[in-house]
């Protein structure tokens, strides 16, 4: 993505001097996901003077909607500016335009700063399901040893049961028995 198409043309050469295959150019960030989608890109490079909060936004929603790496090369670097992309998902901000000799190892950085990052995301994600699934089973036990004045164990060993007999997850078993009061 650049604004300016004779420095995109410079850009989509180092590129290619470096080793990749400049699937798409986008002129401005408008429907930034979409084209991402429509290209195939596995890695996002933007080429900009100063990154508006439109171009910002539309990263955050491919981020979202399409995660991929996103390399910000701009020629102002205000600390705001970095701190704002980097919540949007770019993965590398570089200052001071682009060099032919950095190009290859920015996007090798950031393929791997996405995929720390995107691990570490999954992960976060797996944990708060997991915490929740254990807040309802929690729940649903205290429910049933108030109701019938069972210790945690005897009500946990019933939720499990019910579930293998039913063929259904705990969760689920613990849920219906949240719903039934």
């Amino acid at each position: 993505m650049d604004t300016d198409a004779e420095r995109a043309a410079l850009v989509s050469a180092g590129l290619r001097a470096a080793g990749y295959e400049v699937v798409a150019f986008v002129p401005d960030a408008i429907d930034l996901t979409r084209h991402v989608r429509a290209s195939g890109a596995e890695v996002i490079v933007c080429d900009l003077d100063d990154p508006s909060r439109d171009a910002l936004e539309s990263m955050r929603a491919l981020n979202r909607d399409e995660p991929r790496p996103v390399i910000l090369f701009a020629e102002r670097g205000e600390p705001e500016q970095i701190e704002a992309a980097l919540e949007a998902g770019v993965a590398a901000y570089v200052v001071e335009g682009l060099a032919p000799a950095r190009v290859r190892p920015v996007i090798e950085v950031a393929i791997r700063r996405f995929r720390a990052h995107h691990a570490m995301k999954q992960e976060l994600e797996a944990t708060r399901a997991t915490l929740a699934a254990r807040k309802l089973i929690d729940q649903a036990k205290t429910r049933l040893m108030e109701r019938g004045r069972l210790t945690e164990e005897e009500a946990y060993r019933r939720m499990r049961q019910a579930a293998m007999n039913q063929g259904r997850r705990l969760t689920e078993v613990a849920r219906a028995i949240l719903n039934e009061s």
